[in-house]
C-alpha cells in the first residue's frame, strides 16, 4: 500500500510538472511572438530594479497598510514553499518529515515562522476578500473586471485560505499523533498555531486522526500541484513573471516615448538625398496593428499585468469618464495574444483569423483618449508600460489608416506646411514685431 501511494505521488507529481512546464513554453513562444528588443544594457541597474521593485515591492509601498498584507501573502507564498519541498520528498521517498533529523531543534524553529505566515496569509486573504466583495474599492470592481478577471481572483484567495487551513489541521493532528506514540510520526516539539486547533480533534481515535492528517497532506499538496497548474491561465502569473519584467524594465527617462528611425530617416533623406542608401526599402509598416507588430517587452508586459487597477486608478482620462483603462489595455493585449497562440496550437504556425488587436480588442476611442501623461507607468508597481503599447496602436491609427480627429489633421497639415503647429506661414510669423516697432 505504501509503495502504491509512492507510485501515485510521483505519477501525480509528474504529470503537474510536465502541464507546467508545457504551459510554459507556449507562453515563452507566445512572448517571442513579438518584435526583437535588446534590452541587455546596464546590468547593475536592472538587477537593482529586479530587487527594489519585484522582490522589495518598493512601489507597493506608497499604501503601507496594503503594501504590509501583500508583503505577508508575498513572503509565505515564498518561503512555505520550503515546507512545501519536505511534502513532496516525502511523497516520493515513502517517508515522513524527512527534514527532521537533518534539522533538529532547527526544525521546530522552522515550523514555527511557517505556520506564523500561514496565518497571516490566512488573514490576509480574508481582509482582500472583504476589500473586493464587501467594502468595493472602486478600482477592483471596474467593469474591467466583470465576469472571469472577478472569479479569477476571488477563486485564488479562496485557494489560499484553503491550502494554509489544510496546513495547520495536518499540523495539529500530527502533533495529537506524537502525544499518542503513533508509529512513523516523531516527536518535533510543540507548533504555536496548529496547537491552538489541537482541542478541536482530541477524543478522536488514532485512525480518525491518521485519515485526516493524511487528507489534509493529499489535498494540500494535490491542490498546490493543481494551483500550479492555473497559475499560467491567471493573473497570478504575475508571481513569476514580476521579476523578469522588472529586470527588463525601461531605464529612459520617464515619459520618454521613442522615436521611429523609419520617420527620421524619410526627413533625413528628404533634407540630405545624398544620405539616402541606394535601393532602400521603405518601412513595411508603422506602429502596431496587432501583437506581432509590438515587442517582446509588450507582450511580456500583457503577461506580467496583476490586474490591480493602479494605472487605471491614476489615469487622468479615465478619471474624467473617458472610456480608456490601462488596465484594460494590458488584458485586451493579454487576451488577444492568448487566442493567437491557441491558433498556432492548432494550426502549427498562425493563420489568419481576420481580427487584430486595434479594433476589435482595443478601440479608437480608447487610443485617442489618452494623453501620454505616464501616469499609469509610475503607479504600475512591476514596470508594466501601457503606454508603449497605446503609442504603437495609435501610431498605426495614423500612419496606416490616416484615422485622426479633423483637429489633429489641421495641426499635422500646419507642422508639414508651415513648421509650426500654427496657420501662419513662415514669412508671416515676425509681422507682429514689426508692428510693434511702427
Amino acid at each position: 500500500m505504501e509503495y502504491l501511494q509512492q507510485a501515485l505521488f510521483v505519477l501525480m507529481a509528474i504529470s503537474a510538472i510536465y502541464l507546467f512546464a508545457k504551459k510554459v513554453g507556449e507562453i515563452r513562444r507566445n512572448i517571442f511572438l513579438g518584435k526583437a528588443l535588446d534590452l541587455s544594457d546596464n546590468a547593475a541597474i536592472r538587477w537593482k530594479n529586479l530587487l527594489l521593485l519585484a522582490m522589495g515591492q518598493k512601489k507597493m509601498f506608497k499604501n503601507i497598510p496594503v503594501a504590509l498584507m501583500h508583503f505577508i501573502i508575498y513572503a509565505g507564498f515564498i518561503i512555505i514553499n520550503i515546507e512545501v519541498l519536505e511534502i513532496v520528498l516525502d511523497g516520493i521517498l515513502g517517508t515522513h518529515r524527512l527534514f527532521l533529523p537533518l534539522l533538529g531543534g532547527i526544525y521546530n524553529w522552522l515550523i514555527n515562522i511557517f505556520e506564523v505566515l500561514a496565518l497571516g496569509v490566512l488573514v490576509v486573504c480574508v481582509l482582500f476578500l472583504a476589500r473586493r466583495n464587501w467594502l468595493k474599492l472602486k478600482r477592483l470592481v471596474s467593469k474591467d473586471l466583470n465576469g472571469w478577471p472577478k472569479t479569477d481572483a476571488n477563486f485564488i484567495l479562496i485557494t489560499e485560505i484553503i491550502l494554509m487551513s489544510l496546513f495547520l489541521i495536518m499540523n495539529a493532528t500530527d502533533q495529537l499523533l506524537q502525544q499518542n506514540g503513533t508509529e512513523h510520526y516523531a516527536a518535533t516539539g510543540s507548533f504555536s498555531i496548529s496547537s491552538l486547533l489541537m482541542p478541536l480533534f482530541e477524543g478522536f481515535s488514532n485512525s480518525t486522526l491518521i485519515g485526516i492528517e493524511r487528507a489534509a497532506w493529499w489535498i494540500h499538496i494535490a491542490g498546490i500541484f493543481a494551483f500550479l497548474n492555473y497559475l499560467p491561465y491567471s493573473k497570478h502569473l504575475h508571481i513569476a513573471l514580476a521579476f523578469p519584467n522588472a529586470y527588463y524594465a525601461k531605464l529612459d527617462s520617464p515619459g520618454k516615448i521613442n522615436n521611429m528611425p523609419e520617420v527620421q530617416n524619410e526627413v533625413l533623406y528628404a533634407m540630405q538625398p545624398e544620405l539616402a542608401p541606394a535601393n532602400a526599402a521603405p518601412p513595411a509598416s508603422f506602429g502596431a496593428k496587432d501583437v506581432f507588430d509590438l515587442s517582446w517587452k509588450n507582450l511580456l508586459d500583457a503577461y506580467s499585468c496583476t490586474e490591480c487597477g493602479r494605472c487605471t486608478a491614476e489615469c487622468p482620462a479615465n478619471i474624467t469618464g473617458k472610456l480608456l483603462s490601462p488596465r484594460k489595455i494590458m488584458m485586451a493585449t493579454r487576451d488577444r495574444l492568448e487566442e493567437v497562440g491557441k491558433n498556432i496550437n492548432q494550426n502549427k504556425s498562425f493563420i489568419q483569423d481576420g481580427k487584430s488587436l486595434l479594433h476589435d480588442y482595443i478601440s479608437v476611442e480608447e487610443l485617442r483618449a489618452c494623453t501620454t501623461c505616464n501616469a499609469c507607468v509610475e503607479a504600475c508597481p512591476v514596470s508594466i508600460s501601457p503606454l508603449d503599447i497605446i503609442v504603437e496602436l495609435r501610431r498605426s491609427l495614423i500612419m496606416e489608416e490616416s484615422n485622426a480627429p479633423q483637429e489633429w489633421n489641421s495641426t499635422f497639415s500646419n507642422i508639414e506646411n508651415n513648421f509650426a503647429p500654427w496657420k501662419f506661414s513662415p514669412d508671416d510669423r515676425d509681422k507682429w514685431a514689426s508692428e510693434m516697432a511702427s
